[in-house]
C-alpha cells in the first residue's frame, strides 16, 4: 500500500495533461499508467482503466427459488461423472460461499456429493473456475481432511481494515467426508483463478491432493475497483492477501505450480 501513495494525484494530473504526454486518448493513457504502476509495485494484478459508463457490480443474492428451479441451477453449474475404474469426476466453475452453501447444502448432498462418496478416487476439475467466495474455502478443504483436530489452512489479510482472519478446517459438516486416504487429483489451467487457486494450494501443501495441469493465473482472493477522484479512471487493486500457514508464502501473483505439469487439454487423460 505504501507504494500506492500519490497514485490518485498522478492519475488526475496525467488525465488532464494527455497532450503533454503525447497520448491521444484516455484509453491509451490508462494502458500506459497500468504498465507503469505494474512495474513500480511488481504486481500485474494492478490495472488502471478508463470507463466513463462504468456501473459498479452488485454481488448476486440467492433468490428464493422453488425446488425444481434450484435443482436446475445447480445441475447447470456443476458437472459430475463416474468414470471407468470407479473414479469420480467433479467440475465446479464457481466456488460457493458460506451463505449460499447453507441454503443449498442438502440439495448438493443429494444431487452431487452422495453420488461421489462411494468412488475409489476423485478428479476435481478447477480448470475453468475463475470466481468464488473465500468463505467457501474451509467448506471444500474440510471434506478432504479429518474432522479433528481443526487445521489452520489459510490466513487472509484484509488491507483496508489491516486485520488478519485465520481460516480453519471445519469439525462439523453436512454429509460424510471423502476421507484422507482415497486419491484426490485437482486439475488446473491458466484460467484457474482466485479462490480456486487458494483451495488448490491448501490441499496441495497439506499433501492431500496431486495437482495436474497448467500453472494457475496468480490472481487474488479479493480485488476491488476504486474510482479515482472525479475522473472516469478506475484502479483495480488486490485488497486482501492469502498467506498459507504451511509454506509461509502465497500463491498470489506467482500462481500454483502443478505436481504434474501438462497442457490443460491433456490434464484429464493424464489424471
Amino acid at each position: 500500500p505504501e507504494k500506492l501513495v500519490g497514485m490518485k494525484e498522478a492519475i488526475e494530473a496525467a488525465g488532464s495533461n494527455t497532450e503533454v504526454l503525447n497520448i491521444p486518448d484516455a484509453e491509451s493513457l490508462a494502458r500506459v499508467l497500468s504498465a507503469g504502476f505494474q512495474t513500480t509495485v511488481s504486481d500485474p494484478r494492478l490495472t488502471v482503466s478508463y470507463e466513463p459508463n462504468y456501473v459498479p457490480a452488485v454481488a448476486p443474492k440467492m433468490p428464493p427459488l422453488p425446488p425444481e428451479q434450484l435443482v436446475a441451477v445447480l445441475q447447470s453449474s456443476i458437472k459430475l461423472d463416474i468414470m471407468e475404474g470407479n473414479i469420480g469426476y467433479l467440475r465446479i466453475d464457481h466456488i460457493l460461499g458460506e451463505e449460499v452453501a447453507d441454503k443449498v447444502g442438502l440439495l448438493l448432498l443429494e444431487l452431487v456429493w452422495n453420488k461421489l462418496l462411494p468412488t475409489s478416487a476423485l478428479i476435481f476439475d478447477l480448470r475453468h473456475t475463475g470466481s468464488g467466495d473465500v468463505s467457501g474455502v474451509p467448506y471444500v478443504v474440510s471434506y478432504f481432511t479429518e474432522a479433528e483436530p481443526p487445521i489452520h489452512i489459510d490466513s487472509i489479510y484484509d488491507r483496508p481494515s489491516n486485520a488478519t482472519t485465520k481460516l480453519f478446517s471445519m469439525s462439523a459438516l453436512l454429509g460424510d467426508r471423502y476421507g484422507v486416504t482415497k486419491p484426490l487429483i485437482i486439475l488446473t489451467s491458466r484460467n484457474t483463478r482466485g479462490v480456486a487457486e487458494d483451495i488448490t494450494y491448501c490441499l496441495q501443501n497439506l499433501k492431500r491432493a496431486t495437482v495436474v495441469g497448467e500453472k494457475t493465473a496468480g490472481g487474488s482472493v479479493k480485488v476491488d475497483k476504486i474510482k479515482v477522484g472525479d475522473t472516469d479512471f478506475y484502479v483495480t487493486v488486490p485488497t486482501a492477501k492469502s498467506i498459507n500457514p504451511v509454506t509461509g508464502s502465497s500463491w498470489e501473483v506467482t500462481g500454483v505450480t502443478p505436481d504434474v505439469e501438462v497442457n490443460t487439454d491433456d490434464a484429464l487423460a493424464v489424471a
